[in-house]
């Protein structure tokens, strides 16, 4: 039951292969000449004619290597030759990244006329039951929000389905889905196509593969974990206490780049956020405590240029594909070191080059050896002038308190709202996180 090896082809085939080449129909190279893709990448090629061949697949690909192209078109093209209802399933394990699927999905399939339906959490259930209504020819889903429509929606079955894809399977897994991922293979039909796309090998992941998988061929484009060779990489030591200092001591030297700071919690990134606004700079967040909304209007705006700085939790660490990100800051270090990689893969991607600067303070060092372990490299320092970034600690000091201010309101604003309304927020598991954006314990008033 072992996967077999596809042989890695010959560097002078590569360069001349094109979607027909691959075996894909006319209508759809056209449709990849209208988004720009000219020639397929790597795992495409490696993957898209076994796919054709109606082979199961495990695809291990590091980020931004044209992975859902490479499951995208033998579906669709499988649904050109026969076609019918609820055709395929996509299982991702963040909602962006379901979005982001479906988008390619609808550029790919517009010409055919292909409908898709989203299926994640955070959005109301009742318009997602009427969307599988109209029975869609793929559905993209988040497992848990897929279970909930198998167990309560009338009518809506998986029997007819012909393709499966688990996409980033290793961080379904991870993100402990794996109860519902049972659950969805077992009211599957046996006779389906399966591909299993996967940054990374692991344990839970092969289990997987000899649950879901009959005789796949793996196509691995890099066996080893890697970071774009386009990438500048770069690590600062700093004190933890001028972290915030150093951060805007950077964006103060990169002026006139495009950034992505990542942070290791909702609350770091919404302080953070608040405090560079306070600062003058065009900074928006993105993290779990958002409600679906704004979670893609932040990404909306981003991608549209109309913010230069995104601040995101490890929610946008995977597979998002914004194509003007210059910088990326892992203002928090990653604890997993795998995170890492996926982390700075939001840069220099399809080609382009990009930075990525790691805050590393007395605490991190262990973990920043471990990445540094995990990738093969030593990394050098970013320069800074020291006395430079010293002159700003007044204005920093300044801004972290009014944003610690406007994070204590915007609690208390929540709790009175919520007092009110009842507890509607549709973030799973947002308890916890609101406590603590309140600024701990409420200070009792005076005059009590």
């Amino acid at each position: 039951d072992s996967p077999t090896e596809a042989s890695q082809p010959i560097v002078e085939e590569e360069e001349t292969k094109t979607f027909k080449d691959l075996g894909v129909t006319d209508v759809l190279c056209e449709a990849c000449d209208q988004l720009g893709w000219t020639k397929p990448t790597k795992i495409q090629i490696e993957a898209i004619p076994l796919a054709l061949q109606g082979r199961d697949i495990i695809g291990l690909a590091e980020t931004g290597s044209g992975k859902t192209g490479a499951f995208a078109l033998p579906i669709l093209n499988a649904l050109l030759e026969t076609p019918q209802r609820l055709f395929a399933l996509v299982l991702t394990p963040t909602r962006e990244l379901a979005f982001q699927i479906s988008e390619q999905f609808e550029a790919l399939g517009s010409s055919i006329g292909v409908q898709s339906a989203v299926i994640v959490g955070g959005i109301d259930s009742m318009s997602q039951s009427l969307a599988l209504a109209k029975k869609p020819h793929i559905i993209i889903a988040t497992p848990g929000r897929l279970i909930d429509h198998l167990e309560n929606t009338k009518g809506f079955n998986l029997r007819a389905l012909k393709y499966l894809v688990m996409d980033e399977a290793d961080r379904i897994l991870n993100m402990d889905f794996e109860t519902e991922v049972d659950k969805i293979l077992k009211v599957n039909p046996r006779d389906r196509k399966t591909f299993l796309f996967s940054a990374t090998m692991t344990k839970k992941v092969q289990k997987l593969q000899r649950a879901a998988l009959k005789n796949p061929v793996k196509c691995a484009v890099s066996s080893k974990y890697q970071t774009v060779e386009k990438l500048q990489q770069y690590y600062i030591f700093i004190p933890s206490k001028f972290k915030d200092t150093y951060l805007v001591y950077i964006l103060n030297e990169l002026a006139g780049n495009s950034f992505m700071i990542f942070c290791s919690t909702c609350n770091n990134t919404q302080r953070t956020a608040l405090l560079l606004r306070n600062l003058g700079f065009t900074a928006i967040p993105l993290h779990g405590q958002m409600s679906q909304s704004k979670r893609l209007g932040s990404l909306n705006k981003f991608k549209a240029k109309a913010r230069s700085i995104l601040l995101a939790t490890d929610v946008a660490s995977r597979g998002l594909d914004i194509p003007h990100v210059d910088v990326v800051v892992n203002f928090d270090i990653p604890t997993h070191s795998k995170d890492y990689i996926h982390r700075v893969g939001r840069t220099a991607r399809a080609g382009r080059s990009g930075k990525a600067i790691t805050f590393v303070t007395q605490y991190d060092v262990e973990l920043f050896q471990r990445i540094e372990h995990l990738i093969g490299k030593k990394l050098p320092g970013f320069p800074t002038q020291d006395d430079e970034v010293m002159m700003l600690t007044e204005r920093v000091a300044e801004a972290q308190r009014f944003a610690r201010m406007e994070l204590r309101e915007h609690g208390e604003k929540k709790k009175r709202s919520r007092e009110d309304a009842g507890d509607n927020d549709d973030t799973e598991g947002a308890i916890g996180v609101r406590n603590k954006v309140a600024g701990g314990k409420m200070k009792k008033r005076k005059g009590r």
